[in-house]
């Protein structure tokens, strides 16, 4: 077996034990408050993946983790919003409107840092757009009126994700990826137990922590599985495979998302949210086969190495 085929398939698992977590995120809501949920899996990560990149811990400066906080900082608001919007909305529907942050990168940089984005980019933001509408508001609604609050927070998280990618494509290929992938998990945890008291005192969000054997293995998949295992096998990966395979990989996100709410749920999106979701997969097809090189793959991995030598960054 290649290593580009090594690659291929170990990008190919990450996309499927993320597309997983939507459902098991979801079913560990059951036993934990959502910060505390991600302060335990957000710790329990950065813990594993300290080990697993200590040689770049080592030589840490000033820069690098300021960086990796800011980038931390965004992958902590990222989770929050996603994972409260999964108390009301599907997996599957989160997992396709979550991937509409590949989309929203070229968009952003467009109005906001003046960037050019060709017409093929275009096109897919419509179809992802349309896609949105038709799976996020029924049939029988009159305008945005009946839209799910699930998948709001889940769409202003896919927000988050675009901004997160842009940061990491600026830092990326100053600094150490291990050292990033570390420090933003890291952050993520810290601020997430930071604000569990806060939010506990005001009644935002009353602490809930049911420490049963249900929760610890909901932690072991998406700490070990999902973030440390995951994030650190595409560090890898990414260094052995082709851009155009890695944005056809990680568009396989929402794909696997639906199919585990689908066998464990029994979830039936219909014939009105399969067109949605179809063309949110050909619109992030569209805009990253076609437009220019993106920032980086989908929101859960934490780095960007599609950066060829001699390529600027953002």
């Amino acid at each position: 077996m290649s290593t580009r085929l090594k690659a291929d398939l170990s990008l190919a698992f990450c996309t499927a034990i993320w597309g997983a977590t939507f459902l098991v995120m979801q079913d560990a809501l059951r036993f934990a408050s959502v910060l505390a949920l991600l302060a335990l899996r957000f710790a329990l990560a950065a813990l594993l993946m300290g080990f697993i990149f200590r040689r770049d811990l080592a030589r840490l400066d000033r820069a690098e983790i300021r960086a990796g906080i800011l980038i931390g900082l965004f992958l902590f608001l990222g989770y929050a919003l996603q994972t409260n919007g999964l108390r009301f909305t599907t997996p599957s529907k989160a997992g396709f409107i979550n991937g509409t942050g590949v989309v929203l990168v070229p968009l952003l940089l467009a109005f906001f840092w003046r960037k050019k984005i060709n017409p093929w980019v275009w096109a897919g933001a419509t179809a992802t757009f349309i896609g949105l509408y038709l799976l996020s508001v029924p049939v029988d609604a009159v305008g945005f009126t009946a839209l799910n609050a699930g998948d709001l927070l889940v769409f202003v998280a896919a927000v988050v994700w675009a901004l997160h990618i842009i940061l990491v494509a600026r830092y990326s290929p100053r600094h150490s990826i291990g050292a990033l992938s570390f420090l933003q998990v890291a952050t993520t945890a810290v601020l997430a137990a930071l604000f569990l008291p806060l939010l506990h005192l005001t009644g935002w969000e009353p602490l809930y922590l049911d420490w049963t054997t249900g929760l610890v293995w909901r932690l072991l998949v998406t700490a070990v599985g999902c973030t440390a295992l995951g994030f650190s096998v595409q560090v890898w990966a990414q260094r052995h495979t082709t851009p155009t395979h890695i944005a056809i990989l990680f568009t396989l996100e929402p794909v696997f998302a639906a199919l585990t709410s689908y066998i464990f749920l029994g979830e039936r999106l219909g014939p009105r949210g399969l067109t949605g979701g179809g063309l949110i997969l050909a619109g992030i097809l569209l805009a990253e086969l076609k437009g220019p090189a993106q920032a980086a793959p989908e929101s859960p991995g934490p780095v960007d190495e599609r950066l060829e030598p001699g390529q600027q960054s953002l």
